[in-house]
Formats: C-alpha cells, structure tokens, sequence
C-alpha cells in the first residue's frame, strides 16, 4: 500500500487564487452596480469587453508569474510590473493619460 502524501503545487495557493479570480470579478461588477446608482457611470458593452480582456489576462500573467521557477523577489517584481503596466492601459483607456 502506498502513502498518499501531498505534492506540493506551483503556483497560488486555492485561497490566494480565489482572492485573485474574485477580485478581478469584483472589479467587473463594480461598473455595472454604479451604472444603477448613478447616470455618470455609462459603460457600453465594449467597455465590459475590454476591462475583461484586460483584467483577464493581468490574472493570467499573475498566475504565470507566480508558476514561474524563479526566487520570490523575481516572481514579486514580475507581478508588480503586471500590475503597474495593467493600471497605466486603463488609465490610458479611460481618460487618455498620453495624449
């Protein structure tokens, strides 16, 4: 009979995963709940679609990073870079920052 000992797997732990996939979720529905309180919150269907796209795929660069058989500070540096990079596409996307 052999032992069922646990592996260990790469990347988030369940818990950090479901803060991350929530979150994101979260940010999603945020939009759509303002949109209902108030009129100067006006996203089209467009809006939504790019906001996922973006906030999608900064998740899967973050699962990606954290997968990645680097030393922590790396992983680190490459998710705040993520992160960084994701906040100045939607400030550019919303207000047009370079213009």
């Amino acid at each position: 009979m052999t032992s069922q000992t646990p592996v260990a797997r790469p990347g988030l732990p369940p818990s950090w995963r479901l803060a991350l996939w929530g979150g994101i979720a979260g940010v999603l529905a945020l939009p759509a709940l303002a949109m209902q309180l108030t009129p100067e919150v006006n996203w089209g269907l467009e809006d939504f679609i790019a906001a996922a796209g973006l906030l999608g795929l900064t998740g899967l660069g973050l699962e990606m990073a954290a997968r990645a058989r680097l030393r922590l500070t790396a992983r680190l540096a490459v998710g705040a870079a993520l992160v960084v990079t994701m906040a100045v596409v939607w400030a550019e996307l919303a207000v047009g920052i370079f213009d």
